[in-house]
């Protein structure tokens, strides 16, 4: 299906990871992406637009967005922003009861859409995501234990509540055929993201005509071609930032930067300060 995350989220044996996301994250503002993986955002503090497909909402403290696998999605957080997100193999949940498996099974075979949007209430739901969130950042010898029973509890309350929908009379994703262009895309944006790529290599890979791309480019992810590539570059840049000891200059131009001027500026419009202030702060 092209590119999407190849991450692994937790370990083999345990597929389930949390992130806490805050401004000195270098994913604060999330591209667009997918992954074979479900994800569920829970937003802490400020605000948090999220783009699922063709979807948008606008979550606030206290509200949670369930991202379906395979789902096309980017975030765009406030700058007060705090959100967390865990990402998981649904795979983990198998157990040998049909019912059980055949609903695991359906939402990784795209049979079933989970409910996208769940505004704050004080009810079983918000609680049970409470529950998971507090198994995972505890970390304590029994959290395995805690987060598998959460995750049950979770999803029962999803069926027994009817969270959830068939997909076969609308099949969103197999039947908009602008989703496998947008990926195709993204999946060759993300691997050349180091080389120059002008906006005629990107709308033929989609085959459409340049202006028509860039509306349609823009609809999918809210940002034209050449914002979301620049927000990828410094993206990748952030984190070389932070895991490597690699120069400014050298992880200017290893992230598709031919000047390092420009970099530091194209930086600072989206972080909010310099490469060098980055690294240092985080």
């Amino acid at each position: 299906m092209g590119y999407n995350e190849p991450k692994q989220h937790g370990t083999l044996d345990f597929p389930i990871q949390l992130y806490h996301v805050d401004e000195h994250h270098p994913k604060f503002e999330m591209a667009s992406h997918w992954h074979s993986s479900v994800e569920i955002i829970r937003i802490l503090n400020g605000t948090l637009k999220v783009k699922l497909s063709t979807n948008e909402y606008t979550a606030k403290k206290g509200d949670i967005v369930f991202v379906n696998c395979e789902t096309v999605h980017s975030a765009f957080p406030s700058k007060n922003c705090v959100y967390e997100c865990i990402v998981m193999n649904m795979e983990m949940l198998s157990i040998q009861d049909a019912a059980c498996s055949y609903f695991i099974e359906s939402i990784l075979n795209l049979g079933y859409k989970i409910d996208e949007f769940f505004p704050y209430k004080d009810d079983e739901f918000h609680q049970s995501v409470d529950s998971l969130f507090t198994s995972m950042s505890n970390m304590s010898s029994g959290y395995k234990f805690s987060v598998i029973g959460a995750l049950y509890r979770l999803f029962g309350i999803i069926i027994d509540s009817h969270f959830y929908r068939s997909t076969q009379s609308e099949n969103e994703v197999l039947k908009d055929k602008n989703i496998p262009k947008l990926k195709k895309v993204l999946s060759f944006i993300r691997s050349n993201y180091d080389k120059q790529i002008s906006l005629e290599d990107m709308s033929k890979i989609a085959g459409m005509s340049q202006k028509y791309f860039c509306a349609f480019f823009k609809k999918m992810t809210l940002k034209t071609p050449f914002e979301y590539l620049m927000a990828y570059r410094i993206e990748k840049a952030s984190r070389k930032l932070l895991n490597s000891d690699l120069s400014v200059t050298d992880i200017a131009y290893s992230s598709g930067f031919n000047d390092l001027s420009y970099f530091i500026k194209t930086f600072k419009d989206i972080k909010g300060t310099t490469p060098a202030k980055f690294r240092g702060q985080n």
